[in-house]
């Protein structure tokens, strides 16, 4: 009896993790179609706060972090009508290891992941400012992974793949 009551609690735990991974892959699919110019996708890490503003939807993926961007970016890369701007918070590079474990390892990891990708390095609250404004006219999707670092969420502004303005 135990095993078998084990064995549902196994499935059941799998199943959820499936449909969360399948949750999040589904609404940036439709998103992807959806959006377009001054749209954004974030990236974010676990304590990114949920936001209030009627244009922003956040999906918690509880995968990693630099699993789903670099799934993001594949995916923005395949749409033939949109190209990603990224930002990243430029605190990121004044964290050191002993303040935040891991932070060196993380940083050479998104240097890999974002390649030769236009990204700019803007500070926290210019980025967030920019985000809540472009909410009031525009629709964000935030996707919150299973990162416990600080600075880490990548913001992606969406630009028109088609039309160099």
């Amino acid at each position: 009896m135990r095993l078998l009551c084990f064995q549902a609690v196994l499935l059941a735990v799998l199943l959820l993790g499936c449909s969360s991974e399948k949750q999040w892959k589904e609404q940036l699919e439709t998103d992807l179609h959806e959006f377009g110019h001054r749209n954004w996708i974030v990236v974010a890490d676990y304590a990114y706060p949920s936001q209030s503003a009627g244009g922003i939807k956040t999906i918690f993926t509880g995968e990693d972090h630099l699993t789903v961007l670099e799934y993001v970016l594949d995916q923005i890369e395949q749409s033939p009508h949109i190209s990603p701007t990224i930002m990243i918070d430029r605190e990121l590079d004044m964290l050191s290891e002993e303040s935040a474990a891991g932070i060196d390892r993380y940083r050479s990891n998104l240097a890999n992941a974002l390649g030769n990708r236009n990204t700019s390095s803007l500070p926290h609250l210019e980025i967030i400012s920019r985000l809540d404004e472009t909410s009031e006219l525009f629709n964000i999707l935030i996707l919150k992974t299973n990162m416990t670092l600080p600075y880490t969420s990548v913001f992606i502004e969406l630009d028109c793949a088609y039309w160099d303005s």
